[in-house]
């Protein structure tokens, strides 16, 4: 079907970064594009993220397309320039964005395009749909025997903002991703009495900056290298920057680095987590296997008592409501597609920011936007 004359808007759903970007992109290639966000502002997400977080990758190479954080955020940006750039960023672009609306389900609109069942009985007729609902969508509590009965306290990731309320306390962080690394430094240095990580898989540990040099470049530079001649290169500069923390309970891990990464995992930087380990101030433990009553079982047979637990457990993706009957998602409810391309059976359906890539998310997302605005615009 000839698009030409098609005066249906594209819709983004979705206000985060990901979102934003495509947004702008569309506009300058001439195409309208409406932006749909559930939540009441931009960069729901970023607001939600726990007080001391800081961007991983560089500012440089974390900008969207048409405007440069400023300099004043300095290298590693604090999450609330980075949500203050998200707001300058869509005055900016000058992008139509409507607060307030939550897409339920997509689903083919007559003759071509897509229609979007959204709040309060709305039904918007769209020549395309971009999805960019976050990577970081529902959060995931542990799967765990008598987690729904546990009498401690108990909560996600997504929940924790600062410190304060644990000084003096006994703390388990559940999850040795970088969420967990960061939350598990952050109690240490708030004053916590007791810090332990519980780790189901050794992590991969990244200096964030070496001599100047920041991890993201090289993830950069090695992202379409082979993953065996990466691992080897990976474990050798492991050895060399981290210390061997085996006798403080964490030991090197027995995967290559970007082997998991190409499972999803990527590593941890550290901002702290390798002096916390190394001086004791943060005790790696075994997994957690389940919960009984006021205690947690870990997997090593152990019985432990904290005051808290703070599950740094990821997010699932949320999105079988919205698109599982399309036939768009793989076993894991990830995408099957994502940036330019769009699946077969779904012309025109395109997702951004489901992917966590060793060279920076919001470097990708900026890379994407531009691609799925072109493939849209030739349409």
């Amino acid at each position: 079907m000839d698009d030409t004359n098609d005066a249906r808007p594209v819709y983004v759903i979705g206000a985060g970064p990901g979102g934003l970007a495509v947004a702008a992109a569309l506009r300058d290639q001439g195409v309208r594009a409406v932006v749909l966000e559930k939540s009441d502002a931009v960069g729901a997400s970023w607001r939600r993220h726990y007080n001391r977080l800081r961007l991983h990758t560089t500012r440089r190479h974390s900008s969207l397309p048409g405007l440069r954080m400023p300099r004043s955020f300095g290298r590693w940006v604090a999450r609330e320039d980075v949500v203050r750039y998200l707001e300058t960023y869509a005055r900016h672009q000058e992008l139509e964005i409507v607060t307030g609306v939550e897409v339920s389900r997509i689903t083919p609109a007559e003759g071509s395009g897509w229609l979007l069942h959204a709040t309060g009985g709305r039904q918007l007729n769209g020549r395309a749909v971009v999805v960019a609902t976050g990577y970081n969508h529902t959060p995931a509590l542990p799967d765990r025997a008598g987690a729904d009965t546990y009498s401690g306290e108990l909560l996600h990731a997504g929940e924790y903002r600062e410190a304060g309320p644990y000084a003096g306390r006994d703390v388990l962080v559940v999850g040795a991703g970088n969420t967990g690394a960061e939350i598990a430094v952050d109690l240490v240095e708030g004053g916590a009495a007791r810090v332990r990580l519980a780790i189901r898989t050794v992590p991969h540990i990244l200096r964030r900056s070496t001599a100047g040099w920041p991890a993201q470049y090289t993830g950069i530079l090695v992202r379409r290298l082979p993953t065996r001649l990466v691992d080897r290169a990976a474990g050798l500069m492991s050895r060399i920057a981290v210390p061997d923390l085996s006798a403080q309970g964490l030991p090197r891990p027995d995967t290559g680095l970007y082997s998991r990464v190409r499972q999803g995992a990527i590593p941890v930087q550290d901002v702290g987590l390798i002096a916390a380990v190394r001086t004791g101030r943060v005790e790696p433990v075994a997994a957690v296997d389940s919960f009984d009553g006021g205690t947690v079982v870990l997997a090593d047979g152990a019985r432990i008592q904290p005051d808290a637990v703070i599950a740094a457990t990821g997010y699932r993706r949320g999105l079988e409501p919205l698109v599982g009957h399309l036939g768009v998602l793989d076993g894991r409810g990830r995408p099957v597609t994502h940036g330019r391309r769009t699946p077969k059976q779904a012309p025109g359906l395109y997702f951004t920011g489901f992917t966590n890539p060793i060279s920076g998310m919001l470097r990708e997302l900026a890379i994407d936007a531009r691609k799925i605005a072109s493939a849209i615009a030739r349409r």
